[in-house]
């Protein structure tokens, strides 16, 4: 997939912290990128201020990003007074000199309400931004939206996240976690953080994402740590995160158990949690008690319900989840169970079906998704695939021309159907069309 260019911040001209002088200080010796607007009046404020510059070997030598979350040097600016929104001004926040991750910082939250939230943007697709904030408050870039499914009372950056979290080993990664990679020496070249969803598959290679990027939140199966920098990021656990007693939120894993995990006779952790995502989603009534681990017919008539929800019908709408099923669950996408005439149904008794779906428009043929085509089949491919959860891969669009971020997103939908091979190439035909379009 095309990796986002993520954006942690530019050095601001009126903050006298160490890295943002380190970062004037190079432009104006010409040690940065080449050309960089600005040096020349970041020379002239720097004389303003009474900062020390001399170049040459001083300019070429390591100096944090930003100020270190305890360090003593004064920010020009009011960044603790006059705030546009209750978590921050109204620019991208270069970190505060002090308070960052200390005891009375923190606000106490569960695992379970940090996926909550941070499934919130995941749901609006929030634009990403450095310098808008969200309705809640919040930036709108990754460092933002951690502080978001964290709770914390300010937003923070990629160098100042890791003062509210404690450092563990991937291993013990558990959901509510983060992996973060800040960049020091340049924060804008790959500093990124994501929160910790759950493994995707056993052998622990990959694991489900929820992160802020270009150009909207998403949740996605991403290979441990990163597709970039992978061996940089690191792991941290919230100060202030509560462990729930066992039982009360099971980590989720966003691979699909197997279909041998559900059925009649089955007795598995996976039927209850399948059950807990149901009852989440609209099917309360079809369980007198539970969810528990034994299968039963309540199993069975909430999974159809949810299925029929989705506008499927036939054998996908059988009652017995499969990957796609699953995933839409996991994640929290695709529409909820809907209530029977707008109040609960009798407990044991499947909803009625729902009003037939329209049919899904003509496929047109395999010609019109191939490199080089340009029309309007592949627009109405690409916005159905972001409707139905699979627009991971634009970072604009969709459009009219098709390109390797259709293939990707189509690949995306047909390997959660369970296809593999080359039934999971990217090329939409007649059968991938009709589900898609279901």
């Amino acid at each position: 997939m095309a990796v986002p260019v993520f954006e942690e911040y530019e050095p601001a001209l009126d903050c006298p912290c160490a890295g943002c002088a380190q970062a004037r200080r190079e432009r104006a010796c010409g040690v940065g990128r080449e050309g960089a607007p600005g040096a020349q009046r970041a020379v002239a404020l720097a004389t303003a201020v009474g900062l020390a510059w001399g170049c040459g070997a001083a300019a070429a030598s390591a100096a944090p990003a930003h100020l270190p979350a305890g360090a003593a040097v004064p920010h020009s600016r009011a960044v603790d007074t006059d705030y546009d929104t209750p978590q921050g001004g109204s620019g991208p926040l270069h970190g505060r000199p002090e308070g960052n991750g200390t005891s009375h910082d923190l606000r106490r939250t569960t695992r379970a309400e940090i996926i909550d939230r941070a499934k919130r943007w995941v749901d609006a697709q929030v634009p990403y931004s450095m310098t808008k904030y969200w309705t809640d408050g919040y930036r709108q870039d990754c460092s933002g939206y951690v502080s978001m499914a964290w709770n914390l009372p300010k937003n923070e950056w990629t160098g100042s996240l890791a003062a509210y979290g404690v450092k563990i080993d991937r291993a013990d990664l558990r959901p509510g976690d983060i992996l973060l990679f800040h960049n020091p020496a340049d924060p804008n070249k790959g500093s990124h953080v994501t929160v910790f969803g759950g493994w995707a598959d056993a052998s622990h290679d990959s694991y489900l994402a929820y992160e802020q990027t270009p150009p909207h939140t998403r949740a996605q199966t991403t290979p441990m740590a990163y597709w970039t920098n992978s061996d940089k990021y690191v792991a941290y656990r919230y100060k202030g995160v509560v462990e729930e007693t066992a039982g009360a939120a099971s980590a989720v894993s966003a691979a699909f158990p197997g279909a041998s995990k559900f059925g009649p006779g089955k007795d598995n952790a996976y039927v209850t949690r399948l059950g807990e995502l149901l009852v989440a989603r609209g099917g309360k009534r079809f369980y007198t008690t539970g969810p528990g681990p034994r299968w039963g017919e309540a199993d069975r008539r909430a999974t159809q319900a949810f299925q029929q929800a989705q506008g499927w019908r036939g054998k996908e709408a059988d009652g017995l989840p499969g990957p796609a099923t699953w995933r839409l669950l996991v994640l929290g996408l695709g529409k909820d169970i809907p209530a029977v005439g707008g109040t609960a149904a009798h407990a044991g008794h499947a909803a009625p079906a729902p009003a037939a779906a329209p049919e899904a428009p003509s496929f047109p043929g395999e010609g019109y998704f191939r490199p080089g085509q340009s029309n309007a089949y592949v627009e109405q491919l690409g916005r159905q695939l972001v409707k139905r959860g699979f627009g991971a891969a634009y970072t604009e669009g969709p459009s009219r021309t098709w390109g390797e971020a259709d293939r990707r997103n189509t690949a995306a939908f047909q390997r959660a159907l369970g296809w593999t091979g080359s039934a999971a190439d990217g090329y939409p035909g007649p059968e991938t069309w009709r589900r898609l379009f279901a």
